[in-house]
């Protein structure tokens, strides 16, 4: 017995060395190994009259722990992933991947590729819809390209800026849009804090005070203007009515089509009007997140309501005051269809800002290279506002929790 054992084990170790050529070839010559030691190991096993099946057990775990050292050496001498693919007991391999298939494999379980291709569909039509059209536009903001003149379209360069620069007409308008851009702002940032402290009381019909008070931001800016341009007519209007009822004038008024002052702060009033609710809802927020207990540590001390205000409410009023600024000196800068449905840039030029004086250039001259070099100037200035906001205001208004 001992003698047959060691001639299959010798036969064992020379079995790795008649195994060669391809990974199939490979995994053949182990399916044929294990099930001819198998079946070896089936006819020992049989059960002997004088020895009983006690000897059979004792020869069956000797035979498979033969197995298993068998199978451990040539898997350890056969070349690397030989038998990735072959199920133990079975003649036919599986199929092995291809490089270019695992490689796809991992790139898709990356976490950021998979950012990638779910976001990709929105990607693209950001581009399609935004930087394309931007891109388009400020090369036309460096050529000549009036369509009065479609034979003389040409490379400028930075011609149309350095003309807008010199040009008088830009300074008039960029005058009138900082004083409607400020009177708007402050407005807004004062009448926003007063509206947000009173929301913030409890007193009766608070929830329907607010809920109300967000209509006005749901207008949108044309059919404001149109509303308001109703209100403030002259022969008509639903303004003169009322004060002409309760005696405050004496005669019908027009209020947005002779004097240059009244029609500016005609234009800054409906520009707070529609803008104010979304103020106050964002300050309305920041209020509920202000611990009471300072307000109650403040109380103990005596403070008065001008001191929690000042040294309680208003820091940490500071940061949303910010976003409430920027957000006022962009509307401020790009506002154009207040103009256009209000006041049309008038009386005169009193009202013309920068956007309405760009209009006018594109569709009333058709000199599409000066509007775009107006409109990057424009908004080379609210950028510049916007930083000067972020660098004075922002470090003030962090609060240590």
């Amino acid at each position: 017995m001992g003698q047959r054992h060691a001639g299959r084990m010798a036969q064992g170790d020379a079995g790795p060395n008649l195994v060669g050529g391809s990974h199939q070839g490979h995994g053949r010559q182990m399916a044929r190994v294990e099930d001819q030691l198998r079946r070896r190991l089936n006819g020992r096993g049989r059960c002997l009259p004088a020895r009983g099946c006690a000897g059979r057990q004792r020869a069956t775990r000797r035979h498979s722990s033969l197995i298993g050292e068998w199978l451990t050496m040539l898997d350890k001498k056969l070349p690397s992933a030989p038998l990735a693919g072959v199920e133990r007991g079975t003649s036919t391999p599986q199929a092995q991947p291809t490089p270019r298939a695992g490689l796809r494999r991992r790139l898709a379980e990356l976490p950021e590729v998979r950012a990638y291709l779910m976001n990709g569909p929105m990607l693209l039509a950001v581009f399609l819809i935004a930087v394309i059209p931007i891109a388009y536009s400020f090369w036309i903001s460096v050529q000549k390209y009036n369509l009065r003149q479609p034979n003389k379209i040409r490379f400028s360069g930075l011609d149309n800026y350095a003309s807008v620069l010199t040009n008088a007409e830009f300074w008039q308008s960029l005058q009138v849009t900082l004083v409607f851009t400020f009177g708007a702002l402050v407005g807004q940032v004062i009448i926003s804090v007063a509206i947000a402290l009173l929301l913030n009381e409890q007193f009766m019909g608070r929830g329907l005070l607010r809920s109300v008070m967000l209509l006005p931001w749901a207008i949108p800016g044309v059919i404001a203007g149109v509303m308001w341009k109703w209100i403030f007519n002259p022969r008509f209007g639903v303004l003169n009515g009322l004060l002409y009822s309760f005696g405050l004038i004496d005669e019908y008024q027009s209020w947005i089509g002779v004097d240059p002052a009244l029609a500016m702060f005609a234009l800054i009033f409906v520009q707070i009007w529609n803008s104010v609710p979304f103020n106050t809802i964002v300050l309305l927020a920041a209020l509920q997140a202000i611990p009471r207990d300072l307000y109650e540590a403040a109380t103990v001390d005596r403070a008065g309501v001008w001191s929690r205000f000042r040294h309680i409410t208003l820091p940490w009023l500071l940061q949303p005051i910010l976003i409430i600024m920027i957000l006022a000196t962009m509307n401020g800068l790009r506002v154009f269809d207040l103009i256009y449905v209000l006041t049309g840039g008038g009386p005169g030029d009193s009202t013309r800002v920068v956007t309405f004086t760009a209009w006018k250039k594109a569709f009333d001259a058709l000199d599409f290279g000066t509007a775009n070099a107006y409109a990057y100037i424009l908004t080379f200035f609210t950028l510049l506002i916007g930083l000067v906001y972020i660098r004075i205001l922002y470090k003030r208004g962090e609060i240590e929790q």
